[in-house]
């Protein structure tokens, strides 16, 4: 995008170095997930976790908040890493309240249906072949759908259609969400789903990301019209800051769109918004809860550490080896992902059922904040396979 600049990467010797994360590590790093997970299968079969911990323990949740997909999501990487037949049959039960939910319309108000049912049903798919995953997912999907404002070219985040105080209103995150739509496109042939998805792709793409490659969290447009109207945040430091986690969603996001369109301007905007995410890490690698801190007491976001390592080592898949950012990416990746389990897990901490420390969901609200992220620990495992196999991504 044109109107994006790139500061490029100010400090390359950080990343310019190969990083060497053992074989050994790496188990020993999957092996402390398992064991968290194996704790969690009785209390997490039919339930899941909060979105993030109170005192570093989750409780039990019906099927009811956003963050749901993350744990079935942990249980398909578990059953396509180990083969444990344990993990598929509590991950199949669990698709049976995703049916419930999408069937019932229960909390589906939200433009998170990528986040469910990319994760629970969509990787159920891919994985088993199950048909009853694929046509929740596209029940999913045609829900999904119901949110596009055509004349603004986006999906609208957040609950009621006909609130005037939400109408209009896109999120960063969402970027995530479409892979849900894409897919579809995929498996049913229909180009709606796909010209939706790009659509809003690139409305994000000129309007959330700023012109110094900074991304607001939130941007209104006005749905009768089309027009944008202006940029804030919802969970960042400022409407003029940069919240960490919603860069993460831009440098992953913005990649999957390229996976699914090759259309280089994803790329291209992707590789914009994690140099800016980069030149901003303090000297452990995992960034704060904001980009406008970079050192100092504020509270870290291990969860948009691992989003963003997950995003780095997709995005350097699809760069040409002669391109200098395709190793600098990966060597970035592998820093914040050693840094992570040396530093930010629970290996230490046999009361806690979570994964990732020092997670914060909503520090403006106060929720959440130097806790584990159900999401978090999803990431973490994610790029902790990425490293280990040949991943096909459930996104």
């Amino acid at each position: 995008m044109d109107h994006i600049a790139d500061e490029g990467i100010q400090d390359k010797r950080f990343f310019e170095t190969d990083i060497y994360f053992s074989e050994k590590d790496g188990k020993a790093a999957l092996t402390h997930i398992l064991n968290k997970m194996d704790q969690n299968l009785e209390m997490f079969t039919t339930k899941y976790p909060t979105p993030s911990s109170v005192n570093f323990n989750y409780q039990p949740l019906d099927n009811i908040d956003w963050t749901a997909g993350f744990w079935t999501g942990m249980l398909w990487l578990a059953y396509e890493l180990t083969s444990d037949e344990k993990y598929r049959r509590i991950a199949e039960t669990q698709l049976d309240s995703f049916k419930e939910r999408i069937d019932k319309r229960i909390h589906v108000d939200t433009h998170d249906l990528g986040f469910l049912y990319t994760l629970s049903a969509i990787s159920a798919y891919k994985l088993t072949e199950s048909n009853e995953a694929k046509q929740m997912a596209l029940q999913a999907a045609d829900l999904l759908v119901d949110r596009y404002h055509e004349k603004a070219g986006i999906l609208q985040a957040w609950g009621d259609l006909t609130n005037p105080n939400q109408r209009g209103r896109m999120i960063i995150d969402c970027n995530m969400n479409l892979p849900l739509l894409y897919w579809a496109s995929e498996v049913t042939g229909r180009d709606k789903y796909y010209q939706i998805a790009n659509s809003h792709a690139w409305q994000a793409a000129r309007y959330i990301v700023r012109n110094d490659s900074s991304t607001y969290h939130t941007f209104y447009m006005n749905p009768e019209t089309g027009e944008p109207i202006k940029g804030d945040t919802h969970q960042g430091f400022s409407d003029e800051s940069c919240w960490s986690r919603g860069q993460a969603w831009a440098i992953y996001g913005f990649t999957l769109s390229y996976l699914y369109t090759n259309d280089l301007r994803y790329i291209d905007t992707a590789k914009k918004t994690a140099n800016y995410f980069l030149n901003r890490l303090p000297s452990d690698f995992v960034c704060y809860w904001d980009l406008i801190f970079t050192e100092g007491n504020e509270e870290r976001d291990s969860s948009g550490a691992a989003i963003a390592a997950c995003g780095l080592l997709e995005l350097s898949k699809h760069l040409p080896l002669l391109d200098e950012n395709k190793k600098i990416y990966e060597n970035a990746a592998l820093r914040i992902i050693l840094s992570l389990s040396e530093n930010y897990t629970t290996k230490n901490n046999n009361q806690s059922n979570g994964i990732l420390l020092q997670g914060v969901y909503h520090k403006r609200e106060n929720v959440g904040v130097n806790e584990c992220c159900i999401w978090g620990d999803y990431f973490y495992f994610e790029a902790l396979v990425r490293l280990i196999k040949d991943w096909k991504p459930y996104w």
